[in-house]
Parts: C-alpha cells; structure tokens; sequence
C-alpha cells in the first residue's frame, strides 16, 4: 500500500488498511512541518518529487522490509505541493505478529526512504527559501 499525493491523509483512516486478526500491533511513524529546523524559523515547506519513481522505490523499500522483518503490512503515504507548519508530510505505519519486528521495519522503512526515494524540500522562512539536504536518516 503506496501514495504519493498532494492531498491530505488521516492517520485514522489509514490505519483502518492494516487491521485484520492475525495483527498483535500497529507501529506508526507521521513526519509532519516543523516551524523551526537548523534554528531557521519556518513558514512553510515545498515538497517536489517524481511520483511514479518515488512509488517505485517505495514499493522496493516496502517489500524488502516485509521480507527482513517478517511483518504482516506496510503502508506510506508520501505528499508533495505545498505545506504549512504541522501539516503531515509522511506515514509509515506497519502491522505485525509482534511489536519489535513492526518498530525496526517502520525505522527501516523511514531511513530507506530519505536515502533512496528523489524527494526534494525547500523550507520557506522569513528571510527567504533553501532547498534543504535530504537523506540523512534521523534528521530532517
């Protein structure tokens, strides 16, 4: 389960895809604008990406992750266009017999994601707009 849109998403509703009775639990990762990043105060973030290549690599990231940790599913949702501060930008949710094997396919799956998938972001401050290195996993 793959989407790279430019249209909001709930959590909640998401979640709804991945429940079934073989599933012990639900990890969820929802990266959202932050005002602040590298003490730059932020007003909004323009995400661009190539959605066709973006969701061919997600689809990569997700099976190799299904198969490494041995979990039920993997849905990420990915958007584009133009945020504001607190706006969702990315979820990862992953359903599991087990809760460790769901919590380091969900970190795999965000690390993978800022290494591999050709997402670019500029951050639009007070002072102006840069286009912000992507790709170091835990950051950003």
């Amino acid at each position: 389960m793959i989407r790279v849109t430019k249209n909001d998403f709930s959590v909640e509703e998401e979640l709804r895809h991945l429940k079934n009775p073989s599933v012990g639990g639900i990890v969820t990762f929802v990266g959202v604008v932050r005002a602040e990043s590298e003490e730059r105060l932020v007003d909004s973030m323009e995400i661009e990406v190539y959605p066709e290549m973006a969701e061919k690599q997600l689809q990569i990231i997700r099976g190799e992750a299904i198969k490494k940790f041995s979990v039920e599913e993997i849905l990420i949702v990915h958007r584009y266009g133009d945020l504001m501060v607190g706006d969702n930008i990315v979820l990862i949710a992953v359903s599991a017999r087990h809760r460790d094997s769901a919590f380091d396919a969900c970190r795999y799956v965000i690390d993978e994601l800022k290494k591999r998938v050709p997402i670019w972001k500029k951050e639009h401050t007070p002072t102006g707009a840069c286009w912000v290195e992507v790709g170091r996993p835990d950051e950003n």
